[in-house]
């Protein structure tokens, strides 16, 4: 039967039954490679203050936010409008975005694969807010990923040490007003290239799910939840146990084209050196290995970013 809608599960649950809450929220991912998160805890003044910053930002003229485009394959500052593409699509996302990674010191022996962060001097607040709203979600996905951990029968803190330096990216979007006779779609169908992504914001509908009945799922989730799902990574560590979900962002009706969206999500990435390796106990006669040659994240991550043509 097709699903109507992917039930929430509320992180406040955790600490009362830990195993209870990781059958559920592991559940969701199994059936849907998604979930849906409430009670998170994070405050929504703040969360708020850093969408704020977000739309000041994209609010300026296009050759000042110009000023913020760096070479390094997209992965920090801005990105303009038209560039990004979808695996296989021919038209480009109706988007532009902005990238923040994470803050390394001097020397770090990552430093060269994690370029420092660029901050826009016309928003006084955007490295703090934004720089907050990372550290949040950063804590926060660790949360989550020890449930996961429980659900694969692994030891509770199995992932801290695979993503505690991890390359992951707070990725800041605005989907402008959209004409009618545009070309492509706000964000065409992808599966996320991460370990686990979480997502704030959205104010406006438009992400959708291809459920495996072969029907797209609306995820229209409750004010202040948030919305995570599984990435390739996780999926190829998994050997698929738990998906990787083909997803989108459609454009809105008629009534609703003139309104832009605007949209947070974090990209929770292991660490740059990680192997991913089959685990052992996702590997079974009935579910061989599908993926029996190792590869770093980095070099995962590289060969992702080629084929959506944010690295040449």
């Amino acid at each position: 039967m097709l699903a109507e809608r992917i039930e929430p599960v509320s992180l406040a649950d955790q600490a009362r039954d830990e195993a209870a809450f990781a059958r559920a929220l592991g559940g969701s991912f199994a059936r849907y490679g998604f979930a849906v998160v409430e009670d998170h805890g994070l405050p929504q003044d703040r969360i708020e203050a850093a969408i704020a910053d977000a739309k000041t930002f994209f609010a300026l003229p296009d050759a000042v936010k110009r000023r913020y485009v760096v070479g390094v394959g997209g992965q920090r500052g801005y990105v303009p409008f038209g560039i990004e593409t979808a695996k296989g699509a021919s038209e480009v996302d109706l988007k532009e975005f902005w990238h923040t990674g994470r803050d390394l010191p001097p020397g770090h022996r990552f430093s060269e694969l994690m370029p420092p962060n660029v901050w826009p001097a016309e928003v006084p607040r955007f490295h703090e807010t934004i720089g907050w709203l990372f550290g949040a979600l950063d804590e926060l996905g660790k949360r989550v990923l020890t449930s996961i951990a429980l659900y694969l029968d692994l030891p509770k803190h199995f992932f801290d040490p695979t993503v505690d330096e991890g390359n992951s990216i707070l990725r800041l979007l605005h989907y402008p007003p959209i004409g009618p006779d545009a070309p492509g779609v706000r964000a065409g169908a992808h599966e996320d290239i991460n370990v686990i992504t979480l997502l704030l914001g959205a104010e406006e509908a438009g992400l959708e799910v291809l459920d495996r009945d072969g029907a797209w799922l609306p995820i229209n989730a409750p004010p202040g939840a948030v919305v995570c799902n599984i990435g390739d990574m996780l999926q190829r560590l998994t050997n698929d146990v738990l998906p990787s979900t083909t997803h989108r962002v459609v454009n809105p009706p008629p009534e609703r084209r003139g309104v832009a969206r605007y949209s947070t999500p974090f990209f929770l990435h292991f660490n740059p050196d990680y192997l991913i390796r089959t685990l052992p106990g996702c590997v079974t006669s009935r579910a061989p290995d599908r993926y029996p040659q190792p590869i770093t994240a980095d070099d995962f991550l590289k060969e992702r970013l080629r084929e959506i043509k944010l690295l040449a």
